[in-house]
Parts: structure tokens; C-alpha cells; sequence
């Protein structure tokens, strides 16, 4: 993993049974971004996110 790029920042302290981050990223794998959800303690948020390769991805 070269770098990130963050596409969004949500609280973490949404409402119960809430998952903005998630149904968020969902959205974007729907088109086609790899994304992650991913904590960020700091700032008590969760951040989606794509890595960036750098082309140099292997098949798994």
C-alpha cells in the first residue's frame, strides 16, 4: 500500500443501528472503488477510504 486517500469522514457516534460509513462504502464498491472503513481514533470518526495501489496489485 502505497498511500490513502480518504473520500469521507462520518462520527462515530451515530445513532444506534446506524452504519453511515458502511452504507457509504457500499455505495462506492457498487461502483467500482475499493474502499475501506476504517477507525480513526483520534478524531473518534470513521473514515472510508481507498488505497491506493500503485499498480501494483496481485491477484489473490
Amino acid at each position: 500500500m502505497t498511500g490513502t486517500k480518504v473520500l469521507e469522514r462520518f462520527p462515530a457516534g451515530g445513532p444506534r443501528g446506524s452504519w453511515p460509513a458502511e452504507e457509504f462504502a457500499a455505495r462506492r464498491r457498487e461502483e467500482g472503488e475499493p474502499v475501506q472503513v476504517v477507525m480513526d481514533l483520534r478524531l473518534d470518526a470513521f473514515l472510508v477510504v481507498v488505497v491506493e495501489t500503485g499498480g501494483t496489485e496481485t491477484a489473490a
